[in-house]
């Protein structure tokens, strides 16, 4: 079932996007330090502690060979004859994002989730899992009561009820730090930064505002997306040289002109700077319809007739209100909005009307179908 938002609101919306005025912003909220990144963790453990909705043994024989090591390191001894019939533990793979610049015995959030067929992991405890980076290396410890936010609920008759994900949980400040990564923000004589949005002119504006705000020749161009930047050698300098250069401000270029449609709910997104060349559009709709009647016929007196059932067939056709406007040259956003609404087309329409106007070369941004 479609949902289109009403053609009045996205007039409104449009027009917004039109007369916003250009705002600077921040270096460091437009662009990345390059070596300054976050590092992604991933591991595997238990969850115990379970309500009779862990693993079902049968279908997940990891989860008890997993059990019978982890009882193995610590002494206990289960007979190879033995298959525990395991329904408060769960099989779970765990990970997390490693923040630049963290050290060791600061903790950062961990998200778990079942990978076997537990049916929830609300009220469960992870037991000592190591999370390892891409390198194979250990740089956390996570342990933890898990947060679930989702349950689930089962009837004797097969029905049941589940709310958010019940086989998901968190578990903030679920893991300490035991190895740093090592940072790159004191090598080399230079920094770059690399745009969030590569565009030559918010580049070229980056470099002017870096050499008012600090210097001349202290930034140059590398390309479209990325600005070097000299810095001094010393960390403690070049720390502070680095708060001035994220703080200076920046007015970035405007976007491209686009035009976004969503095909499953038939939401139109029109950024500013779109136009339209000259173009004539007919809207309308062709209705056939086509209607079957009985009548029975009757034979005249003594004419030895027989009755008789005669079909017959009303067809009815209706061409709508057919409609045509013209975009005139150069015609804008707010344009292109309130002529589509003045012919009384729906939104779904308007996703048929710019495709065509894009089709005839007639719309002059990128088309964007999702």
């Amino acid at each position: 079932m479609r949902h289109p938002i009403p053609l009045m609101l996205m007039s409104m919306l449009a027009l917004m996007l039109a007369v916003a005025p250009a705002r600077a912003e921040r270096i460091k909220d437009m662009a990345q330090i390059q070596g300054v990144r976050t590092n992604q963790l991933v591991g595997y453990g238990l969850v115990v502690g379970l309500d009779s909705t862990g693993d079902q043994t049968s279908q997940a024989p990891f989860t008890v060979q997993s059990l019978n090591n982890m009882l193995a390191q610590l002494g206990v001894t289960v007979p190879a004859n033995v298959t525990p019939q395991l329904k408060n533990v769960a099989a779970v793979a765990v990970h997390a994002v490693m923040p630049a610049f963290v050290k060791p015995g600061q903790t950062i959030d961990i998200t778990v989730n079942s990978i076997a067929n537990a049916k929830s992991l609300r009220g469960g405890s992870l037991l000592v899992t190591p999370l390892r980076g891409l390198d194979g290396q250990i740089y956390a410890i996570a342990q933890g009561n898990l947060i679930v936010s989702g349950f689930g609920v089962e009837g004797t008759d097969g029905s049941k009820l589940t709310v958010n994900v019940p086989s998901s949980g968190r578990i903030p400040n679920g893991a300490t730090v035991e190895r740093a990564v090592n940072s790159q923000i004191g090598q080399g004589d230079a920094i770059v930064l690399n745009l969030n949005d590569a565009d030559f002119t918010t580049a070229t504006r980056v470099v002017a505002s870096v050499n008012k705000g600090v210097g001349e020749g202290t930034a140059s161009i590398i390309d479209g997306g990325s600005v070097r930047v000299k810095a001094p050698m010393d960390i403690t300098q070049r720390v502070a040289f680095l708060s001035t250069v994220e703080n200076l401000q920046v007015e970035p270029a405007s976007a491209a002109a686009k035009v976004i449609i969503n095909s499953r709910t038939g939401t139109v997104v029109i950024s500013s700077h779109v136009v339209v060349t000259p173009a004539a559009v007919s809207h309308g709709s062709l209705s056939v319809s086509i209607k079957e009647t009985q009548t029975v016929s009757q034979p005249g007196a003594l004419s030895n007739g027989t009755t008789t059932v005669v079909k017959n067939s009303v067809i009815n056709v209706d061409q709508g209100s057919n409609r045509m406007f013209l975009f005139n040259p150069g015609v804008e956003l707010e344009q292109i909005v309130r002529a589509v609404n003045e012919v009384g087309a729906a939104p779904g329409d308007l996703v048929a009307i710019l495709e065509a106007l894009k089709e005839a070369g007639a719309l002059q941004a990128e088309l964007i179908v999702i």
